[in-house]
């Protein structure tokens, strides 16, 4: 998605969930700081890897029972948190989606592993940056929800999952399985709000199913 079809996106969901921009910017900052000796990649790492099919995975407790109803093809996308309940499945991810929350060491250790990582700036996760970007030795590529600049990309997206579909989109997929998703019954997550996630989840289907999400499917769809 191109910035100019997800800025009014951007600014709505600021609007609705109470986010800064100048916050966000002010993170992104932090995070070239913190990878100026970082092995960084681009838009030239990720298309390579994209294929007709991507499989995106979220971390629903759907996860494991979408798997094995359809072994997982194309391009595998890890988001976020995810990583670990993947990993654990024996599928190693092509592209991890991340803002750094979540069980952080399965995240290293797909990007150990070759996962390309795209690791996002934004303004609650500066602490998240300063503790973990270190810890990652692969290939990362610095995203942002803001305006691209530089190093610094942007392909649209709210969540790790939509940001995923949304990366997916961008390089040209033609069919998107979801692998995990389920936006009205997360897995729950220690210390978290359940009402805030709900609201982040409705953004991200909103985002994916854009346009009448004609791309995306679910394993039991196919």
């Amino acid at each position: 998605m191109k910035f100019s079809e997800w800025e009014p996106i951007y600014t709505e969901i600021c609007y609705d969930m109470g986010y800064s921009k100048l916050e966000d910017e002010a993170s992104v900052r932090l995070l070239e700081s913190l990878t100026l000796d970082s092995n960084l990649g681009d838009e030239d790492d990720i298309a390579p890897l994209m294929k007709g099919t991507a499989s995106v995975f979220g971390n629903a407790p759907c996860l494991e029972e979408d798997i094995g109803a359809l072994p997982p093809e194309g391009t595998l996308i890890a988001a976020g948190a995810s990583a670990g309940r993947v990993l654990d499945a024996g599928i190693m991810p092509d592209i991890l989606v991340t803002d750094l929350d979540g069980d952080i060491a399965p995240q290293v250790r797909a990007s150990d592993g070759g996962a390309l990582t795209l690791i996002l700036a934004h303004g609650d996760n500066r602490a998240l940056l300063q503790r973990y970007v270190s810890e990652f030795r692969g290939k990362i590529v610095l995203t942002a929800h803001g305006e691209p600049r530089g190093n610094v990309l942007g392909f649209g997206g709210f969540t790790d999952g939509d940001r995923s579909v949304c990366l997916a989109r961008e390089f040209g997929a033609e069919r998107i399985v979801l692998y995990g998703f389920d936006f009205e019954n997360p897995r729950p997550k220690y210390g978290g709000d359940p009402m805030v996630k709900l609201r982040k989840l409705a953004w991200a289907r909103k985002i994916i199913y854009s346009g009448g999400g004609r791309d995306v499917v679910l394993p039991q769809q196919i």
